[in-house]
């Protein structure tokens, strides 16, 4: 799964059980999304949007805000988010994950770029301890900074293979760019180390990506039946739930969703189980399934896209708040990485499939879960670019990649 600030991905997979690791892995999306689906966010997966706390005026009017003495209270950061001056390495770390955890909870990708400046120190250390390297590269790719933090883990499993948490994430990673037989490669690197359930449900996910669904369905059901803790179980039936979907069982899917729901009600599986019931045009359901959850952009989109199809009194606001949302990351370094984002605002609601479709396909350069590959597929036929939906259809061919959907297209 991919964690990522875009939500889709996956929400990060349950940490693995280590000295050297010190909290959550990803995924965007990633993932994992862990398939980020961050995230991943995706999520991924996955899962994992980008919320600004600074969003109230239009992006028009934007201008710096320029205190006019050294008193002037900017902004007041909550206490989970401040840091020391230490060196210590594993108080830099704690600080980072806090930092981090504070971003993905918000979704202000603000808050991971101070998790990377309290790590700067060892950002270039090839010596650097295996908790510090992972919370690097945890957050790098939350900011969708996927082959950094790729060969970051790489030369981290180089010089120490037994690093779980490290192989887990370079399979989400791998998972999430498409690589697939790299990402097989990491999950038999953790099952080798005898890391229950990690190991087994990363190859089950890949095989459900390559469309084996009846193994993997099995796998991941044998997974659930003997997964003791509420963080794995619903990490599991957000995975078979995906596969699911992807096997076009639509009602099978929609029960794991829920099941996922029920054991570990995350935002991320909230997120991608709104998707789902885009997908099946129950904007209602999905309504109801966001409505009360932090507003980050990925949690704002999805709550535009239903409004809008529901004609409901709030679909005006919530958009124009979303390119509000959007106009601020702009002005923000490194604002790129977002296109999956974009692409749904401007195909769902903006009626503007070109656009949408441009996005869509610099948004596969970057990144090719199965909702990235779908995201172009609707775009191209939406903007009525056969090419385009043959060109997603040849990527998913390529990477291995089976989904019902595409090939219902």
């Amino acid at each position: 799964m991919a964690a990522t600030p875009c939500a889709t991905g996956r929400a990060p997979a349950p940490a693995v059980g280590t000295q050297a690791t010190l909290a959550t892995t990803g995924s965007t999306t990633a993932t994992t999304k862990a398939s980020a689906k961050a995230i991943g966010c995706g999520a991924r997966s996955r899962l994992l949007g980008m919320a600004s706390a600074l969003v109230l005026a239009s992006a028009a009017h934007a201008a710096p805000l320029l205190p006019t003495t050294d008193s002037q209270v900017v902004e007041r950061l909550p206490p989970a988010t401040r840091s020391s001056a230490s060196t210590d390495p594993a108080v830099a770390v704690r600080e980072a994950r806090a930092l981090l955890a504070a971003g993905r909870e918000a979704g202000d990708p603000r808050l991971a770029g101070r998790a990377l400046a309290r790590l700067a120190r060892w950002q270039n250390d090839p010596s650097a301890p295996a908790p510090v390297v992972l919370a690097l590269a945890d957050t790098e790719q939350y900011l969708h900074r996927f082959e950094p933090a790729t060969r970051r883990l790489q030369a981290l499993v180089a010089r120490d293979a037994a690093q779980p948490q490290a192989w887990l994430m370079l399979a989400t990673l791998h998972r999430v760019a498409g690589r697939y037989g790299e990402s097989d490669a990491a999950c038999q690197a953790l099952v080798a180390q005898r890391v229950a359930p990690y190991g087994q449900a990363c190859l089950a996910e890949n095989q459900a990506l390559r469309g084996d669904h009846a193994a993997a369905r099995a796998g991941l059901q044998r997974l659930l039946q003997s997964a003791t803790d509420a963080a794995s179980r619903g990490w599991l039936a957000a995975t078979l739930a995906e596969a699911e979907q992807r096997a076009g069982r639509v009602a099978a899917s929609d029960a794991a969703w829920r099941q996922a729901l029920q054991a570990a009600p995350d935002s991320y599986t909230r997120i991608a189980y709104a998707d789902f019931l885009l997908d099946q045009r129950r904007p209602a359901d999905a309504w109801a399934v966001l409505k009360d959850d932090i507003r980050s952009d990925a949690v704002l989109l999805r709550l535009a896209i239903a409004a809008r199809r529901m004609n409901h009194s709030q679909a005006a606001t919530l958009q124009a708040e979303l390119r509000e949302r959007f106009a601020q990351a702009d002005l923000r370094p490194e604002s790129g990485g977002h296109e999956r984002e974009r692409a749904m605002a401007a195909l769902d609601l903006d009626d503007q499939p070109a656009a949408a479709l441009a996005l869509a396909q610099r948004n596969v350069a970057l990144q090719r879960e199965a909702i990235d590959l779908w995201l172009l597929a609707r775009s191209a036929r939406a903007a009525n670019q056969p090419q385009a939906l043959a060109q997603a259809r040849q990527l998913a061919t390529t990477q291995g990649l089976r989904d019902a959907r595409l090939e219902s297209l």
